[in-house]
């Protein structure tokens, strides 16, 4: 490469409460990017988040009696290489559901 034009990669952040549903976001995400001719690197199943919350089940009585309540955040990475104007327009056009995140990131390598 010259350093006239460096190489960009495109990275791609999912975050979702329910990992079903996240699959199938990533699965829509990778079809729109194939599509528009750029190449996918991924997806990277990184390690789910658990955060674990203990609550009383009374407010007076029974400090023994509790409740513990738990929420997952599943992660999934996906890199984007040569990406052009027509992969931003396809990742546009994707609907997805309420309950996913996503974050992007552009990188010069």
């Amino acid at each position: 490469m010259s350093e006239n034009n460096p190489k960009q990669i495109m990275r791609i952040k999912l975050e979702s409460s329910d990992s079903a549903l996240l699959d199938q976001s990533l699965s829509k995400i990778i079809d729109a990017i194939r599509r528009s001719g750029a190449i996918v690197s991924g997806p990277v199943f990184l390690p789910r988040k658990i955060r674990k919350y203990t609550v009383n089940r009374s407010v007076h009585v029974d400090k023994k009696s509790r409740e513990q309540f738990e929420i997952r955040k599943h992660v999934r990475l996906i890199d984007i290489i040569n990406s052009t104007s027509k992969t931003t327009d396809a990742l546009n056009s994707v609907d997805l559901p309420s309950d996913v995140k996503v974050q992007f990131k552009i990188q010069n390598v």
